[in-house]
């Protein structure tokens, strides 16, 4: 029997818009953002619920997570999730950091998702933010969820670095290097042909669904150059290139290889042969509108109610370092919001929780709220060569913006051309 007091749905529905009350949804990321993983009839959270899986209770800086989710003791905490066991044990953890008014709430698979009349609240794209639950049913069975296309590929990002392929990648995997959709001269999306050679050649038309991850490891430790493992970051600059070249399904592992290999799934190091296609279907670029370059982000600046958006990390924005070793200029582009990405050029922790999977969308969306980021407004997300601001644009394209795009130069292009300005320092208002 459990030792903490529990609240009915009517009480839940009327505490929901209190200022006091933190409602904490402890199911699996996956489940928060839409996903139905237990057949439950509608997916989705509670609105106003914040994300604080049962996964993350075994992380020794538990209580830093809660507190910079302003998770407060002060507050009334409603916990509720698939498993009561699980959320109690949730609950007793809040208890013993000193939050006295903790309660669960047992009723959300019973009453709350059947009942049409209460609301649920899910990430727009959630279907293409997968989990390693969904990737392992297509892997088995070919079905996964609502999916219901006989074509896909699933992609193991690398940057020129096969051997991280080789050495453990999920099973039926192919390798992609990120280079084989980059220009190695000026790091941006390569030209149409280009791109149709290498979606062919790794059985790509514009009807295949694609799924993309990549292993997460600090870029400058077990690999000779940095971000020769790309990670997450290579796998989204992936996925947004396939997006502009018209594929119509490019789906992202939530996590990267990280959250398969949590979720208990085995990897292989036997290659997968590629079964390159003969068409793609549709011209390339299928969605020009994606990506922009120095002339549209320079009208970009000058039109009222759209931003330039740079995420890249504090001392790189206000000029301290350029964050790449082949980018000798330093400082912004003049007129640039800043995004944040967090503390380098390799890094995007402000936009990832602990375990690698994106962050919490609401809590994206009120940061970006907080610069004038928002989604009245097209928003072009750049950093320096467009891995950054390609995971960026992901976020608000889950989000369902109707208005994003990637500035693919970046810093690079920009601060090449010594006619673009330059600006130094903390930007005035």
């Amino acid at each position: 029997m459990s030792t903490f007091p529990e609240i009915t749905t009517p009480e839940l529905e009327n505490q929901r818009s209190n200022s006091g009350v933190s409602i904490i949804d402890c199911r699996p990321v996956d489940a928060y953002n839409g996903w139905c993983m237990k057949s439950e009839e509608r997916g989705g959270h509670i609105p106003g619920a914040r994300s604080l899986p049962y996964k993350w209770a075994g992380y020794i800086d538990w209580i830093e997570i809660v507190r910079s989710k302003k998770i407060w003791p002060q507050q009334k905490i409603i916990l509720y999730g698939y498993n009561n066991n699980k959320t109690e044990q949730i609950a007793e953890m809040f208890r013993r950091t000193s939050y006295e008014d903790v309660v669960l709430y047992p009723g959300f698979l019973d009453e709350w998702v059947p009942d049409k009349n209460l609301p649920l609240e899910k990430l727009s794209r959630y279907k293409n933010l997968i989990s390693p639950q969904w990737l392992n049913a297509l892997i088995e069975t070919g079905e996964a969820g609502e999916y219901n296309n006989n074509k896909y590929v699933i992609c193991h990002a690398h940057y020129q670095n096969r051997a991280d392929y080789k050495k453990g990648h999920i099973p039926g995997a192919i390798d992609i290097d990120t280079n084989s959709l980059e220009s190695l001269e000026t790091w941006n999306r390569r030209n149409p042909e280009e791109l149709k050679k290498t979606l062919l050649e790794a059985g790509i038309s514009s009807d295949t669904t694609v799924i993309v991850y990549g292993r997460f490891a600090h870029p400058r430790n077990d690999d000779p150059y940095p971000g020769s493992s790309a990670g997450h970051l290579g796998a989204i600059r992936c996925a947004a290139i396939m997006l502009y070249a018209g594929v119509k399904d490019v789906r992202v592992l939530n996590g990267g290889l990280q959250s398969w290999l949590d979720a208990g799934y085995p990897t292989t190091s036997r290659e997968t042969s590629r079964e390159p296609a003969e068409k793609f279907g549709a011209q390339i670029p299928g969605r020009p509108e994606l990506f922009i370059d120095t002339p549209e982000a320079k009208n970009v600046l000058a039109t009222p109610n759209q931003n330039l958006v740079s995420i890249r990390s504090w001392p790189e924005y206000t000029g301290k370092v350029s964050g790449y070793n082949y980018i000798e200029k330093t400082g912004h582009i003049p007129g640039s919001v800043f995004g944040n990405c967090g503390t380098d050029a390799y890094h995007m922790e402000n936009y990832r929780n602990l375990d690698h999977t994106i962050r919490e969308y609401q809590e994206t969306k009120k940061i970006w709220e907080e610069v004038g980021i928002t989604p009245d407004k097209k928003n072009v997300f750049y950093c320096g060569t467009g891995w950054r601001g390609s995971e960026a644009f992901f976020n608000a394209w889950l989000m369902g913006w109707p208005d994003v795009a990637i500035y693919d130069g970046g810093w690079f292009e920009w601060s090449s051309d010594p006619e673009n300005p330059v600006g130094m320092g903390v930007p005035e208002d």
